[in-house]
């Protein structure tokens, strides 16, 4: 994804309506038991934050909410849910009501400027219509220091098996390189990179610029 321009605005909401309405009706496949490994490999992504007490989070395609209760045991301030399925954040508003949450495409998000510490983006970037007008808006909210955690606890792989059946478009996960040349332009450097089988985390920081 070298920072291609963005689609038209007619063809990112026709997938994102697509993308709602297939979420919206499958909010049973993220309940619990998740996959053997998943748990262990999810702990590792928060890990990889590394969150700090009083820190305010966006957690980009929330779902379900599989991350908060990982999230939520470092003592954030704030966490915000976003996602574009209004059932998968009711069903997430029951299990978590600590959390505070937005149904929006996150490059429509207007949360203030400088106001994010930390956003993960776990097993959506592959979803993500609009990747530069979603670069370009989370930057813009994200401090200076902040982190971008990008990550899949089954890996590039698994969006391969996914992309069979769709019914929407799927991208690949970048990788090192591409990464490095798709977010500089955005003030965000790469400051960690694993990519396993059954493991993807990119995390980036946010430049002072």
């Amino acid at each position: 994804m070298r920072n291609k321009k963005s689609p038209d605005e007619k063809k990112i909401q026709r997938i994102n309506k697509i993308q709602r309405k297939f979420f919206g009706k499958i909010t049973h496949v993220f309940d619990p038991p998740l996959p053997e490994g998943v748990p262990g490999r999810l702990d590792q992504i928060v890990a990889c934050a590394e969150i700090k007490k009083g820190d305010c989070i966006l957690d980009v395609g929330s779902g379900t909410g599989i991350l908060l209760p990982l999230i939520h045991k470092y003592k954030p301030e704030k966490i915000f849910a976003c996602d574009l399925s209004k059932e998968m954040l009711e069903s997430l508003k029951k299990q978590h009501p600590y959390a505070i949450t937005i149904r929006s495409d996150a490059r429509d998000l207007t949360l203030p400027d400088g106001s994010i510490d930390l956003v993960f983006v776990n097993a959506c970037y592959s979803n993500l219509v609009d990747k530069k007008g979603f670069l370009i808006n989370i930057s813009r909210m994200m401090k200076a220091g902040g982190r971008m955690v990008i990550s899949h606890p089954m890996g590039r792989g698994f969006i391969d098996l996914l992309r069979e059946k769709s019914p929407f478009p799927l991208d690949d996960f970048p990788h090192e390189p591409e990464a490095k040349i798709m977010l500089a332009p955005h003030g965000l450097n790469v400051n960690k990179y694993i990519d396993q089988e059954d493991l993807y985390i990119l995390v980036a920081i946010k430049q002072n610029i």
